[in-house]
């Protein structure tokens, strides 16, 4: 009776062991896995909701570890563009700023002046276009104020004046293509002018020299932006006097003289300082964040 009553109870002892290292280890077992390797299991949600919790501010704990955190360490910014703003920033607005009032006191015209002779105006940026019309033939001529204001008021300052005293006058004196168009021809003669540094002109004894010359004349196809390098382009520095003379007559016939040239400078000029006021606008802007 005695050797049953051990029997059943050794059997007993060995059945509760062999259950709890059995739940024990499959306690265990998951944690020790990849929780990739078993997506389908529910072992996979604690790991998911701890992610969470990492995350979650609240926590009772009052613990919140950044390295899963959404938020990181990004220098402070006084607007919301996210862009950096340093005490150099801070000075150059206000130089912009000043700079943009003073500008504008100078401006000499509040809206582009207008050129004689029946030239119509097109704006496209810094690229201007004048077009006339006369008896079948098209006359327009181009130009942009990029690049247009000579060097030369900086020899000027070099030559001892005194600053704000006699300080020379900006003017914008950009090169110009003046292209005349025929209406029974398919091609148009287009000169390629600008103003020398010098304002000489090519004939001797004249009354009165050009302010602007002729660099090159070419034909060229009609409504080709681009100046083609297959057509012939005559040079104008090794020209005959009289040619040149009679492409200068050609180019007044139908109103590019000296007129019109002091009128174009006039034009460049208040166009340019009207885009570098605009320019000054969006770079305060720019550094601004606005």
């Amino acid at each position: 009776m005695l050797k049953s009553l051990a029997s059943v109870v050794t059997t007993a002892a060995r059945f509760s062991a062999r259950t709890t290292t059995g739940s024990w280890a499959r306690a265990v077992e998951p944690l020790g896995r990849p929780a990739l390797c078993i997506p389908n299991s529910a072992t996979t949600r604690p790991f998911t909701r701890s992610i969470w919790m990492m995350r979650n501010s609240g926590s009772t704990s009052g613990y919140s570890p950044t390295l899963l955190s959404s938020s990181r360490n990004t220098p402070p910014v006084s607007c919301g563009c996210g862009g950096l703003h340093t005490e150099g920033d801070k000075a150059f607005a206000e130089f912009l700023s000043d700079e943009i009032k003073e500008e504008k006191k100078i401006k000499k015209h509040q809206s582009l002046p207008k050129m004689s002779g029946g030239w119509d105006i097109e704006l496209n940026g810094t690229e201007a276009k004048l077009i006339r019309n006369l008896a079948g033939e098209k006359v327009s001529i181009t130009f942009n104020i990029n690049n247009s204001i000579p060097p030369n008021f900086e020899e000027e300052a070099d030559q001892g004046q005194k600053s704000g005293e006699n300080e020379p006058e900006i003017v914008s004196t950009p090169n110009f293509v003046v292209e005349v168009t025929k209406q029974a021809s398919n091609t148009s003669l287009v000169f390629d002018c600008h103003y020398p540094e010098d304002e000489s002109g090519h004939g001797e004894g004249e009354e009165e020299s050009d302010i602007f010359a002729i660099r090159e004349v070419s034909f060229q196809p009609i409504g080709e932006a681009d100046w083609k390098e297959t057509s012939y382009t005559l040079n104008t520095d090794s020209l005959d006097w009289a040619l040149y003379d009679h492409l200068m007559d050609f180019l007044a016939d139908r109103g590019v003289d000296n007129t019109f040239a002091d009128e174009l400078i006039e034009l460049s000029t208040a166009l340019e300082h009207q885009e570098y006021i605009s320019f000054l606008e969006n770079l305060s802007g720019f550094v601004k964040c606005h």
